[in-house]
């Protein structure tokens, strides 16, 4: 059976300590650390890269949501809270699970289900290691109350809004505070091609590929949207392609 290594956010001390407690029941979880606010989360996150991280919603200072919108990318989340208007928000969210406190062990046991479920589901991405952020990686995309959690597969285009940029995943297209250029470094350029000054399209996503102006040419993406390629970035992408 494969071991999980989690953290628990909570301000609380004693749902800390009693969240343990349950969850040494379970052996394939190892709780490799503990922090009580988001900055300290944060930290513990990006020094231990857990597997899956229990996080309670409501904590002083910065909410769990905002915690986990300053994260490059977004591991397994279960929510803790005693706060039940959130329980719609996070599973908009798209997150493993929703545990209402006090915990049931029980609903805790369905929960680590649907982490063995969800880690026999994915792929690992061989640019983990490299800090690059691979297409079976997911990353967490807050714009005012709607939250994600979108696989970068599933993203079909970036395009640049100033400082930020607008992502294109399903219906949607939030904005995140990340500029085009900071994005283009951390995406794995094999699947992410920078198409112009103001985008990256997800090379699997696109349709149909047109010759276009000036030795230019122009992308079709699914669902619709059109992307000029510079005549510069056109060279690279057909050898990319072997056009």
């Amino acid at each position: 059976m494969n071991t999980y290594k989690a953290i628990i956010i909570d301000d609380e001390r004693l749902a800390r300590n009693e969240l343990k407690k349950l969850l040494q029941e379970f052996s394939e979880i190892e709780v490799i650390a503990e922090a009580a606010n988001a900055t300290e989360g944060i930290e513990k996150i990006e020094e231990l890269n857990p597997d899956i991280v229990f996080l309670d919603i409501q904590m002083p200072g910065k909410t769990g949501f905002d915690m986990l919108q300053e994260l490059d990318r977004a591991p397994h989340v279960i929510f803790t809270t005693a706060y039940d208007e959130y329980a719609l928000k996070a599973f908009d969210v798209n997150a493993l699970d929703y545990l209402m406190k006090p915990i049931e062990p029980k609903r805790l046991a369905d929960a680590l289900q649907k982490l063995q479920q969800a880690e026999d589901k994915e792929i690992a991405s061989q640019t983990y290691n490299r800090g690059l952020l691979g297409e079976h990686d997911q990353v967490f995309v807050k714009d005012g109350e709607s939250c994600w959690f979108v696989k970068l597969s599933d993203v079909r285009l970036f395009e640049s809004v100033g400082n930020y940029a607008k992502v294109f995943f399903a219906g949607n297209k939030p904005l995140i505070l990340k500029s085009l250029n900071a994005l283009e470094e951390r995406l794995d350029e094999r699947v992410f091609f920078r198409a112009n000054r103001k985008h990256i399209v997800n090379m699997r996503m696109i349709e149909k590929i047109e010759p276009y102006f000036n030795g230019g040419l122009l992308l079709e993406i699914k669902g619709g949207d059109k992307v000029e390629v510079s005549r510069r970035q056109a060279v690279k992408f057909k050898e990319m392609m072997s056009l």
